[in-house]
């Protein structure tokens, strides 16, 4: 289907240096031409809408304790109608928008914009979200900070846009929800074989942690419930005698810390024990108190620990308050061993039972400090983590390989919008012969499920304190 598309048979100039070139048919219009703005109060019962960078507009879900609250009074919230198009004000420059789904309330920092007749909103949020349009929207957004532009009203309705055919605009709509849905159904796969791998994974290191690499071994009750039998050679101690929970808070704005390497849990990879990037205090605007860590501690999640979100500090840096640094005892347990023992199920399940015990899901100083663990000795914990190491090789390479192949169709299908709507491609007449068949899928489950916060308001950085550790 792709390797049949042609450009357009004939083009004209556009008149706008960023726009360049567009197919003869088209026109340029200004946004202002095309929408008109929705200024109308809400009405109690509506569903709250948010916007998410990943998935557009979507129905918020309040059941979710841990996400950002409503405020209690909707007075300021204004009614978006389906079919229209919303876009937060301070992040349509990352690409915060979309089309609404269903009639609801939005946030005062969004705008609501109502297509006129003869504007296919799904046309228009696609080329909103081009790399090449994204420049416009930040050139045309105002601010003080950079990362806090917004984009008024007045400022959207004078951008320029490309503008197919009525007709036109439904058709490429038409092709790439098609495409759309099978490369979700193909990401789809992917995902799910990830997450196949990862139970393999943790099925390795919960036997090897728990059980010891001989099969064989004579095991005990460990009169604990949750850990179950144990090997009877094993010791059996609490957590806080065998590593320290502590640290102390400084000032991420302070000159010598804002500096140093600031870790928090969205910056470790859950069930995996690694970290996907590394950021300074200062990159990050952190500006509430954050503990020192040295090299070699381990940094844990306290909060939603089903996550299973913990590492070893590669050098001397900062943790997010949402984290405990912890000090192993090294002549008791190795550090690489008791990182493997944090991850495991067993210990996921004592954490998260402690955490459903607050608000908030998190495990506290006295909970954790409190945890039972079983450990070899040093030399067999050395040998669990060769076999550990050698065990979870394969499934881990072939993960690798399967985010590898999510990230290149994800990348192709950026490209493919973007020469879609720009007009590079002539979609019409396969778009034509379509057929309407394809299965649809959720489109969270199988592309963008991700711990994502709603951008109704600017989230800020943790508030968490040693007071509520």
């Amino acid at each position: 289907m792709l390797d049949g598309l042609k450009p357009y048979p004939a083009y004209k100039e556009s008149g706008v240096p960023w726009l360049g070139r567009i197919p003869d048919g088209w026109s340029v219009e200004r946004n202002g031409r095309l929408f008109s703005r929705r200024n109308e109060s809400g009405s109690a019962g509506l569903p709250i809408l948010e916007v998410s960078l990943r998935t557009g507009v979507r129905v918020r879900d309040l059941a979710d304790g841990g996400r950002k609250q409503v405020m209690a009074d909707l007075a300021g919230y204004r009614r978006a109608a389906q079919g229209d198009i919303a876009y937060n004000t301070m992040r349509m420059w990352q690409g915060a928008v979309g089309v609404v789904p269903t009639t609801g309330l939005v946030s005062p920092a969004y705008v609501v914009a109502r297509p006129i007749p003869g504007s296919e909103p799904g046309y228009f949020t696609r080329l909103f979200r081009t790399a090449a349009y994204l420049q416009q929207i930040d050139g045309y957004s105002r601010g003080i900070v950079k990362d806090r532009n917004r984009l008024y009203w007045e400022d959207f309705k004078r951008i320029p846009t490309a503008v197919p055919r009525p007709e036109e605009q439904q058709l490429i709509v038409r092709f790439l929800g098609h495409v759309d849905r099978l490369i979700r159904r193909y990401i789809r796969s992917r995902k799910e074989l990830i997450v196949l791998l990862g139970e393999l994974r943790t099925a390795i290191i919960d036997g090897a942690v728990t059980c010891g690499v001989d099969h064989g071994v004579i095991k005990r009750p460990s009169g604990i419930q949750w850990l179950g039998e144990v090997p009877a050679h094993w010791k059996l101690k609490r957590l806080k005698n065998v590593a320290r929970v502590a640290g102390r808070q400084v000032d991420p704005r302070e000159p010598e810390h804002r500096i140093k390497v600031l870790i928090a849990p969205n910056h470790i990879k859950k069930g995996v024990g690694e970290l996907t990037r590394l950021e300074t205090a200062e990159e990050q605007g952190a500006d509430s108190g954050k503990y020192e860590v040295r090299r070699g501690q381990i940094i844990y999640s306290k909060i939603r620990p089903r996550l299973r979100k913990a590492a070893i500090a590669p050098l001397d840096c900062l943790c997010s308050a949402d984290a405990y640094p912890i000090t192993v005892d090294e002549n008791e347990v190795r550090p690489d061993f008791f990182l493997r023992l944090l991850l495991s199920e067993p210990f996921t399940r004592y954490a998260v039972d402690c955490s459903l015990r607050v608000a908030m899901p998190k495990v506290n100083r006295e909970a954790l400090g409190g945890c039972w663990l079983c450990y070899p000795r040093l030399e067999e914990q050395d040998e669990v983590i060769r076999v550990v190491k050698s065990g979870i090789g394969p499934p881990d390479s072939a993960a690798a390989h399967a985010e590898s192949e999510i990230s290149l169709v994800r990348e192709l299908r950026a490209r493919l919008i973007a020469d879609v709507v720009s007009g590079r491609l002539d979609v019409r007449e396969v778009a034509a012969s379509l057929s309407e068949d394809i299965e649809d899928i959720d489109m969270i489950d199988a592309d963008d499920a991700i711990e994502e916060e709603p951008l109704d308001e600017c989230a800020g950085e943790s508030s968490s304190t040693e007071a509520d550790a």
